[in-house]
């Protein structure tokens, strides 16, 4: 691997900041003079950032023009509608031509002063860290969703590490990602699937500086669920046990009201507890059915060939450092 020095010398980027942008008219300006700040040292302006504009309803993309029209080392994408943050960054990554990508929120939550953090610990022989946080700036039930997340990566991954949006990624496995062309797009399954060397550093998480959080608890839990079913079959194996303990518990009751019947001559009764045990037992065929159907709809979505995203515009970065794909 090539070491800081010799990849600033080279001639394309050593990072390439990639940022999906919902509704941020009021962060990028900060956003953008922040990171400047910071990478002009840290690489010898050896840098780049790629605005992915998903779908935005405020005056973003207009105020993404303005800076690309004043620094030359930004990338402007506008997508056709709101395709979701991993879609965004995935469109993002493809644009990329740094040596790492680093992704971060638009929202200032992720301070561009760790980005020096990231780059330290990558070094180390990673290829991918994420930031990591002691205490996220956020509500008690938005921070329920955020762990909710985490639980479900980890099952669905079976890894110990904890997930953020704030990550750095070496280009090898950036392009690998690349591979993965279905709708539903979860960038960290992808680089789990990918690579065993990932690392974590602790990093600031800072109160969102405008605005509130495109993820409500409610997408948060389509997320969780929309991970298990894509990434896993782990949903279905459940059902499966779950379908296996209860016809084993209907075969054993039955077998006792029959011996109750032929050897005691006990009259069977019991309607409420009938009924009971016949609207539980349509319950779990019907979660059952419901797991199914999640699964063949994903299928359906995946051969209908459904876009991961599309892009309307462009605005090229006109400083010239390009990486061979």
């Amino acid at each position: 691997m090539k070491t800081m020095a010799e990849m600033t010398n080279d001639t394309s980027p050593l990072i390439s900041l990639v940022v999906p942008v919902y509704n941020s008219t009021a962060t990028l300006e900060e956003l953008t003079a922040r990171l400047h700040a910071v990478l002009d040292p840290l690489t010898s302006g050896a840098w780049e950032i790629v605005f992915v504009n998903d779908g935005s309803r405020d005056e973003s993309w207009a105020h993404i023009g303005r800076l690309a029209a004043r620094e030359d080392r930004i990338t402007g994408i506008n997508l056709t509608r709101n395709f979701g943050q991993h879609n965004s960054i995935m469109c993002g990554i493809a644009h990329a031509c740094g040596r790492y990508v680093i992704t971060l929120d638009d929202d200032l939550q992720n301070p561009p002063e760790e980005i020096p953090k990231l780059l330290a610990k990558i070094e180390e022989g990673y290829d991918v860290v994420y930031g990591v946080f002691e205490k996220k700036k956020h509500s008690l039930f938005r921070n329920f969703g955020s762990e909710l997340v985490q639980w479900m990566y980890r099952k669905t991954f079976n890894t110990k590490g904890r997930l953020t949006s704030f990550r750095i990624i070496d280009r090898d496995i950036a392009k690998r990602l690349l591979e993965y062309g279905r709708s539903f797009t979860f960038i960290d399954g992808l680089i789990s699937w990918n690579t065993s060397r990932i690392g974590n550093t602790v990093v600031e998480h800072h109160a969102r500086a405008s605005g509130r959080s495109g993820y409500s608890n409610r997408k948060l839990l389509i997320l969780a669920l929309n991970m298990a079913t894509n990434f896993s079959i782990g949903p279905l194996q459940v059902a499966t046990i779950v379908g296996i303990l209860f016809s084993m518990f209907g075969f054993i009751f039955g077998f006792y009201i029959l011996l109750k019947k032929i050897l005691m001559d006990i009259p069977i009764s019991g309607y409420t507890s009938t009924i009971v045990t016949v609207a539980f037992l349509s319950g779990v065929q019907l979660l059952t059915v419901g797991v199914l159907g999640e699964y063949i709809g994903r299928i359906h979505i995946n051969v209908s060939n459904c876009p991961q995203y599309v892009v309307r515009d462009i605005i090229p970065s006109r400083h010239g450092r390009r990486r061979d794909p």
